[in-house]
This record gives structure tokens, sequence and C-alpha cells, in this order.
């Protein structure tokens, strides 16, 4: 069965940063040296060439470089991929370009830079404007960069997003409090508001910081998400809020399944076409990921999808959104028949997992709350 191919966006990973945060499980590396980063970008461009047949006559709605740390990178540097971008596929008019960017490796004449580069998205990674807490959370930016970086975003970029973190090690309701209430001094269209967690593989998993208990958590959420909700912001993804509809276009993508090339060390990316639908994966480290671009092996592995794993799939996206998605989106994106669905449907909607809506798929306030147990009735 041929599908309808989804919309498409485009992933890069850049995978440095000047230090390894404890707390971070992305496939990030901290630098020794100088980035090669003239090899990198010749890289990044050869492994797009390399997927044009994959994509061809289809058009990109997004770009997002993210890490790592993208800020890193020269304006320069980003100019070049963009421009060899343009001059390979067909960007949507006015396509979102997002570039991640960290206080403490850009200033405003950075930011600017990248603007000029054709960036018109910011994404600045604060997680806390208290000195304190950045310390504890290893970050090499302090509060007057945070602040420094957060104001530039907002006199350059008509479109950003701040990323703040809550449930900081021996953080009070107080002191997450401040924090947005600092963030929303920039009126930032877009923020990422997420509670911070222990990811295995990482320092903090095996050397637990004293974290905020769950009722000190909850009453967290119970203070924000009302102020967030009392400036104006929707809570339209799990750990997502925006102003006037201003969503991360790139991440609703994500959600609604769509499809995305992802290229750059350890990045990956959904394609749907005569094939079905494949998942790829690139080489994590940076040197065996260059190599093997360099050696006509680009994609370290790639996989289709199994047509049972597909409900399960869908669902982990599209149920991430407060709102949902259409039902049709399923057949569309998925190729599969909803009434296939139907009886396990209708038993979560009576158990109040699922909105009693026919017309979309989204989770209740339950289902939110508990989403990683209402994904699993979707497992084959």
């Amino acid at each position: 069965m041929l599908l309808p191919t989804p919309p498409l966006a485009l992933y890069i990973h850049i995978p440095w940063c000047v230090r390894k945060c404890p707390y971070c499980d992305f496939n990030s590396h901290a630098l020794a040296g100088e980035i090669p980063e003239q090899r990198y970008v010749a890289a990044l461009i050869a492994d797009l060439e390399s997927q044009l047949p994959k994509i061809w006559g289809r058009t990109v709605q997004s770009v997002f470089f993210g890490g790592g740390t993208p800020s890193l990178l020269s304006p320069t540097a980003v100019h070049a991929l963009i421009s060899a971008i343009q001059a390979r596929v067909t960007l949507v008019a006015g396509a979102e370009i997002t570039l991640e960017a960290n206080p403490g490796t850009a200033d405003k004449a950075r930011f600017l830079g990248f603007r000029e580069a054709g960036v018109n998205r910011l994404s600045l990674g604060i997680q806390s404007f208290d000195e304190s807490k950045l310390k504890q959370l290893g970050r090499i930016h302090g509060s007057g960069e945070a602040h420094r970086a957060a104001e530039a975003a907002a006199d350059l970029f008509q479109r950003f997003n701040l990323d703040l973190m809550y449930g900081l090690p021996e953080q009070t309701v107080e002191q997450a409090q401040n924090d947005l209430e600092q963030a929303l001094r920039y009126r930032p269209p877009h923020l990422s508001c997420y509670q911070l967690t222990l990811e295995p593989h990482t320092p903090f998993y095996h050397s637990p910081p004293s974290l905020p208990s769950s009722e000190v958590l909850d009453a967290m959420e119970s203070h924000l998400h009302p102020l967030l909700a009392a400036q104006g912001y929707e809570s339209y993804e799990t750990s997502a809020f925006a102003r006037n509809h201003d969503y991360c276009r790139h991440n609703l993508n994500y959600w609604q399944f769509g499809d995305y090339l992802g290229i750059g060390a350890g990045a990956h990316g959904k394609l749907t076409g005569p094939w079905g639908i494949e998942r790829q994966r690139r080489a994590r480290q940076p040197e065996a990921y260059m190599r093997a671009v360099e050696g006509g092996q680009g994609v370290a592995e790639q996989q289709q999808v199994d047509s049972r794993d597909l409900p399960f799939e869908f669902m982990m996206n599209a149920l991430r959104l407060r709102q949902g998605v259409p039902v049709q989106l399923f057949e569309r994106h998925t190729g599969l028949s909803l009434a296939s669905l139907t009886p396990l449907l209708d038993q979560l909607k009576a158990e109040g997992w699922l909105v009693a809506d026919p017309s979309r798929l989204a989770p209740t306030v339950r289902g939110q709350f508990f989403l990683n147990d209402l994904l699993q009735r979707f497992l084959p």
C-alpha cells in the first residue's frame, strides 16, 4: 500500500558542548580543542545529498539545529548550511528555521549573525536564572549571561523560545516561581517548562542530587501552570507553552507523526515512501559519523516500521498534544484503518483516558498526567 507522504522537516544535530551537563542524556560530547567546523559542515551537506532520492520533490516545512550546542557553530557555518539546504531542497515560504543556543556560548553580535544567516527562531537553554541552581546543574553560564541572552533574543527575534526547568536540586516552590517570573519579563512567544528527571547513563542518575519531593513538585506545577495561563500562555504540549498560538512548528510535526530527515552525529529520522515507513539513525560519535559520510555510508541503521507497531508509534507522538489530533490523521499517516482500534478506543474513553470526541484523538487530563500508562495500552 502506497502511503500519502506527510509533511517533511529537516533536523541537523550539532553534537558538541563546552561541557557535558550531569543531567543530560542527549548525544552531546565535551569539546577537546576546536570544532572541526569545515569538515563537519561538509559531512552534513554530503549526508543531505545522499538522502535526496528519498525526499525528491517534497517540500521541507521546517529546519531545526539541535544539539549539543549549535550556537558553538560560527554564523558563517550556519549560513553555509542554510544556503546548501536551500540549493538542494525546496523550503516552504516562511519556513521556520530554529537554532538552539546556550547563553554561555553566544552574545548579541553572534545572535545577529545567526539571524543574518537565515535563522528566524532562537531557542535558548536558560534552565534557570538562579546562580546557585545553574552551578548545581553544571551549566557554563551564570544568571547575568542568562538575562543578557534572553534580552538579546527578545530584541533580535520575533519568534524565540526560552527553556526552563523546575524540580531542580533543593529547589523550593518560591524559587521555581521566581525563575518563571523572570522569564516572563522577556515576553517569550514560546516557553518550554519541564521537570528535571534523572535519566539513565547520566552522572545525576548514578549520584542523585537532593531533589524536591513529589508533594513539592505538585505544588510547583499548581503554581507555575496558572501563572502561565494568566499571562496568556496555552499549554499545547506536555511541556510546551505558547502565546497567540506561536507553536514550534518543527516539534508539532513530530507530534503529528510527520516525516523528518535527521542528519548529523546520532541524528534519527523517519521517512515515508514506497518502502513504507522507515526509521534511520546515524553514528553517535562525531568522528565515526564524519568518516562514515566520507565513505558513503552516512546512515548507520535503517529499519522499516512494522505495521503492528504503528498504532503505538503514532499515539506516542499524537497524545503528547493537549488537543490531540484529528482522527483522519491516523489513517493518513499510518495507512491503517482506525476501525481496528475501535474496541480499545471505546474502552479507553469509558475508563476516562481519552476524550469522548468522535472527530479527535485526545487525552483527558488523567491521560495527560499518566501518559506512559495510557501509551502502554497501544503496545502490540
